[in-house]
């Protein structure tokens, strides 16, 4: 005869939505990178990329500063999202996640898998939009009525005698 356990609930702690986005804008990265890397098995874009295309475009430096600009930019929002006060912060996800649509829904373009990118596509759009999502909801506090607050732990100066 067995004996059951109680059965316990794990703790659900909120997570700050800082760490959200840092979590998102990893995800998105990942995202960005693996597609393409994984863009590499589908037939003749080695050959392509030996010929000097990338799809439709000529490789260059330009086209090489350009697609790192383009990576770069999440990339930096993983550190901004843990780093940059609330206000900016918030400002800063909100604009880049939204600027970010229209070049994630152009990478569908000209992929030979269309299948494969797209579903790459609406992956990074879910990522953006969770973004978005957390960002424009992003908890505000009320203002204090007993003067500014601090979550530093402040020490009084200390005053010498003469």
């Amino acid at each position: 005869m067995t004996t059951r356990q109680p059965t316990t609930t794990l703790e659900d702690q909120r997570l700050p939505v800082r760490a959200k986005l840092v979590a998102a804008w990893t995800s998105f990265v990942l995202l960005y990178a693996y597609v393409d890397i994984l863009g590499f098995y589908t037939p003749g874009t080695i050959t392509d990329i030996l010929r000097g295309k990338v799809h439709t475009f000529d490789l260059s430096q330009t086209f090489s500063i350009s697609a790192l600009t383009l990576v770069s930019v999440p990339i930096f929002m993983v550190v901004l999202s843990a780093a940059l006060a609330p206000r900016a912060n918030r400002i800063a996800n909100l604009v880049v996640a939204a600027l970010y649509v229209a070049p994630t829904v152009f990478n569908v373009a000209g992929g030979t898998y269309l299948y494969y990118y797209g579903w790459g596509v609406v992956l990074e759009l879910v990522v953006l939009a969770l973004i978005l999502r957390w960002t424009w909801t992003w908890p505000r506090t009320a203002p204090s009525t007993t003067g500014p607050t601090t979550t530093r732990h402040e020490v009084a100066p200390v005053h010498q005698q003469a």
